[in-house]
This record gives C-alpha cells, structure tokens and sequence, in this order.
C-alpha cells in the first residue's frame, strides 16, 4: 500500500504541477429530477440561436431528494475534534436534517428565474448562462467564471453591485453588463459525451459566447476553475477581450512547483513572505486538504456513484472542499453564504445530476496545477491582469510572484476579508475589486459604447 506521503505528493503535483420547454427524459428524471426549461437543442444550422431559459424542477424530484435523505444510513463519528478526518458528522447532520425537513428548493428557482437565463450551443454542447445588461450607458461587458464545489449560484450576490453601481456604493460608470455561464458538466449546462472539455476548451467557447451576444470589447473574471479558464482566455486573446481578473491567481513559480510535492526544501532565496507561503501551501497538501484534487482528477467516475446516490455522500464530498473549513453556513444566519446559499447549490448538483460531469473537469485538466505559473503558461499572457487576494483564499499569492508570472501586471491588491468562494462571502467587496480592477481598461471616450 502507498504511503500517506505518497499521497500528498500527488495532490500537490496535481494541484501546483497541475462551466417552448424541454424536460429530462423520464429515466433521468427518477435520477436527476430536473426540468432544463427553456427550448429543446436547436435544429441542424440553429446552433448559434440563443434561446431564453427557466428553471422548473417537478414535484416529485423535490419528494424524491426528501425521502433519500430521511432515509440516510450515517457513518460513526469522526475520532478528532476537527475536520482532519474530513466534514464533522454533528455539523453535516444539523445541514442535512434542515434539508430534509426546512429547505425549500423554490425560493432557489424563483431567484434564478428572476433573472434573463438563456441557453446556446457551442461545439456540439447546450451553455447555460444568465445575463444581466446594466441600465447604465457604455456598461463594461464581463465574463464570470465559477468552479467546484460551486456553480453560478456563487455569483447571484455581485450581479446588483456590478449591474447598478451606485447602489451598491459605486459610480454610474463602473457599470458591467454581467454573463454568468454554467460550466460545461455543471448545472444545467450539457454534459460533455467525450473527451476535451479541459479549460482551453472552454476559453474558447466562453470567447465564441461574447461573440454570439454582440460584445466587441469585454473583460474576463475567475476564480478557482474561472482562473485557469481565464488565463487561457487572456493566452488565447480572442477579438475583444481587454483583460482580466482573477482571484486565485496561478503564480507559484517552476522552482517552488518543483519541490512542493516531494516535501521541499524550499527553494533559496525566498523572502520571508514568499517563504510563509511556501510553508502553507507544503501544510495544506500535508493535511490532505488536496486528497479531492487526486480523486476527481485520477477516478473521476468512481467518485461519482456516490455522490449520484446519496444525498448525503453528495453534500459531505462538496463541503470537504477546504474553501468551506472557514465558512458558518449556518451558525450565523446573517453571514454570507448562508445555509440556504450553501443548500441551493448542492440542491443544483443534486437536481441536474451532474456530481460526476462536474467532477471530470479534473480529470480533464491532466494535473496542469491551476497556481502553477508554468502549468498555465502565464509567461504567454500579454494582455493586462488584475488579481485580488483575499486573506483565507487557499493561497495568498506574494506580489513578487505575481509580477513574474504576469508580465502585464496591472493591478494587484490584498484585501482584508474573504476566501476562497470571495464573490458568495464578500459580494460587496468583491464588486469593489471587479469596478476598481478594470477601471483602466474602459473606453478613454464615454460616447464609445462596450456592446
């Protein structure tokens, strides 16, 4: 049997070295639940069509997921008093019985149908996307990536603060129009079918996207799987796209990346906060905090019967994510995200199915460490970057490897609240950041409008 070292060095390789009505089939349904609302997949020479979308899962998904978790056999407690062991059964049992019993699934839909939803198909598959137009003149078009564990529900609360500015203590012209896509695999965009759906790829497709809505000029936003699918955006520099910003940035340099997964030593000459970086990042892969990066990325399909059979496997395998081990998700009712935030996101991967198509975007990306600078090519990039480092992200990025690994450096800022899931934690803050990080990049001439 391997080592638990052996282990640790996998994670961190992978991870340093390293989106009229048509409803489910009725087999799917028993298993998905789903209603993708909106049109069927358009006709032969339709595909570029963009056609609108709503949200209308059926009852007796909803009594189906109810009766799974009632009927849920739990494991023994854990034997630490911390998550070492992984998601605590006390603190998963209150979130579950509360999802059984006092979650109520339609207030997630009503939310989402609130907003313009649409659905298109690129290369072969149906993008899901909402998008949100400001009322502001000349509004700066953005393109804001999720990851995983999350999905657009993570993006809800910065659509007002971007869209309407100054309501949310900005100015009239920190506008942006707002497109929010489901990754391919997740949520109620398509499921890939085969192979190739890695971040290049979906670069790509997000770039044909901005195209299909009118946007000449746009600037691309992400975090966790967003960041690599940004990056390529900026390396593949498609017509139009001005920049971007990330908030996990991938600057960890090659000599770092070298010898994170054997354990170090660190490298010479590091300061002292390079240096305090390089000794989290060596704990956290120690700690197993990466364990998630080796399963999906290696056995992506093993993971998923699980996570497709059990409501429970299902929440305990998206709360493992160590971006959740500062979150309350409950404790406090008024804190972001709250348990009924926490709640319709792992309702969305229940109700589309998708725990296993989401989990393949690991095994997609081939161990290319989304933090590594030399995995994603960043010395490529010469269109201008912005990065926010958020204080409890699972890295903080030292400035002096973001200005090696980004040559067009153009903004770079610590703030002082927020992690890993910054836009669902601080959404306020987080808009702050996105108004502030594109500044520079709007039209010099206000008469010269973005779409």
């Amino acid at each position: 049997m391997k080592s638990p070292g052996w282990l640790t060095g996998c994670a961190l390789a992978l991870a340093c070295a390293h989106e009229s009505k048509g409803v489910v089939s009725q087999s799917d349904t028993k298993m998905q639940g789903a209603v993708v609302g909106a049109s069927q997949p358009p006709a032969d020479g339709a595909t570029a069509a963009i056609r609108p979308f709503n949200v209308n899962v059926p009852e007796d998904a909803l009594v189906d997921l109810r009766e799974r978790i009632a009927a849920t056999r739990w494991p023994d407690r854990e034997t630490v008093p911390d998550r070492s062991q992984g998601v605590q059964l006390e603190k998963l049992q209150a979130l579950v019985r509360y999802w059984g019993t006092g979650y109520d699934w339609r207030k997630a839909e009503a939310k989402l149908n609130a907003l313009p939803q649409f659905m298109t198909t690129i290369d072969g598959l149906d993008i899901h996307f909402i998008h949100v137009r400001s009322r502001r003149p000349n509004a700066l078009p953005v393109i804001i990536t999720h990851g995983w564990p999350g999905s657009v529900i993570e993006q809800l609360k910065i659509i007002a603060p971007l869209t309407d500015p100054t309501a949310h203590g900005g100015r009239a012209e920190d506008a942006f129009d707002v497109v929010i896509p489901s990754m391919p695999g997740y949520g109620f965009s398509g499921k890939p079918t085969g192979t190739g759906w890695d971040p290049d790829h979906i670069a790509r497709a997000w770039a044909e996207l901005m195209k299909r809505l009118g946007y000449t000029r746009y600037v691309a936003q992400g975090g966790d799987w967003g960041s690599p699918v940004s990056n390529a955006m900026a390396r593949q520099a498609p017509a139009g796209l001005l920049g971007i910003h990330v908030n996990l940035p991938a600057t960890v340099p090659p000599e770092v990346a070298a010898v994170l997964p054997v354990g170090g030593p660190a490298p010479a000459g590091l300061s002292e906060k390079e240096r305090a970086v390089f000794d989290v990042l060596l704990t956290s892969a120690k700690m197993g905090n990466l364990a998630y990066v080796v399963m999906m990325g290696a056995r992506p399909q093993t993971v998923g019967y699980g996570v497709t059979d059990s409501p429970a496997g299902l929440a305990a395998w998206l709360l493992g994510h160590p971006g959740f081990a500062q979150l309350s998700y409950g404790d406090d009712r008024e804190k972001s995200p709250t348990r009924d935030d926490v709640l319709d996101n792992i309702t969305l991967y229940w109700l589309t199915n998708t725990g296993t198509s989401a989990a393949r975007l690991y095994w997609e990306n081939a161990g290319r460490g989304v933090i590594s600078a030399a995995a994603q090519k960043t010395a490529e990039i010469s269109l201008p970057v912005a990065i926010t480092v958020f204080p409890e992200e699972v890295y903080r990025a030292p400035e002096t490897w973001a200005r090696r690994a980004y040559r067009n450096l153009i903004y770079f800022h610590e703030v002082d609240n927020g992690g890993h899931f910054a836009a669902w934690e601080q959404p306020e803050l987080f808009a702050a950041e996105i108004r502030a990080a594109f500044k520079s990049l709007r039209p010099a001439d206000p008469r010269v409008s973005a779409r």
